[in-house]
């Protein structure tokens, strides 16, 4: 894939939990563009200023993921649909086995993206649709050198306790995240069935960490 598709990917989703950091308490009602605006703005301070975040320290970044990002994304529906139909063949355990394996395997492959973070700004797009739609799609852009890098994420508002926005999907340049997994997951389903995907994506990520 092309290699600017990873450069933001993980240090925006790492504002996610950086939001917290500060202490500060917002509105469950905040508005989706409102939400991402803030999140990406304390992303791009917060990377600038954390040198071993910056740096790609994997423990770190790990601790960070767990204790912080994991309320701000909706990451069982993330990993449902990047698996497609046989998410619902999957026994509760090859769920949260897949989840863990794939949490690991994007920190892995993309926290390297973290150190490419230097001058860049986030220029927001104006938001189509109602701010009280259920599912929705906030459109920015990165700025920095080079070509402006589109940088897009689907949102879905969630009620009851914790209510707030969740993120479960991002689009980089146009490729969107849980689409691009789809379809190498599939492949993998359709050899190996749910636990040939297990083993290959913990085969990978055991890769990653050897190369670490």
């Amino acid at each position: 894939m092309n290699r600017k598709f990873f450069t933001f990917l993980w240090p925006v989703i790492w504002a996610l939990g950086v939001s917290l950091s500060s202490g500060a308490v917002f509105a469950a009602d905040e508005a989706p563009d409102a939400f991402i605006k803030r999140i990406s703005s304390e992303t791009l301070d917060a990377v600038r200023s954390d040198k071993s975040i910056k740096g790609g320290d994997i423990n770190k970044i790990m601790q960070l993921v767990d204790s912080k990002l994991m309320q701000h994304v909706n990451f069982r529906r993330m990993t449902a649909l990047a698996t497609g139909p046989g998410w619902r063949k999957a026994t509760p355990e090859q769920q949260d086995r897949l989840q863990a394996e794939f949490k690991l395997l994007l920190i892995r492959t993309y926290s390297g993206a973290l150190s490419q973070i230097s001058d860049q700004t986030i220029e927001m797009k104006p938001l189509r649709g109602a701010t009280d739609d259920k599912n929705l799609v906030v459109q920015t852009e990165v700025r920095g050198k080079g070509e402006p890098i589109q940088l897009d994420y689907r949102l879905e508002k969630t009620p009851g306790e914790g209510a707030g926005w969740k993120i479960f999907d991002l689009n980089v340049l146009g490729i969107w995240l849980v689409e691009n997994y789809r379809s190498q997951f599939s492949k993998e389903i359709n050899a190996g069935g749910v636990d040939g995907l297990i083993k290959s994506l913990s085969d990978r990520n055991k890769s990653n960490a050897k190369k670490s």
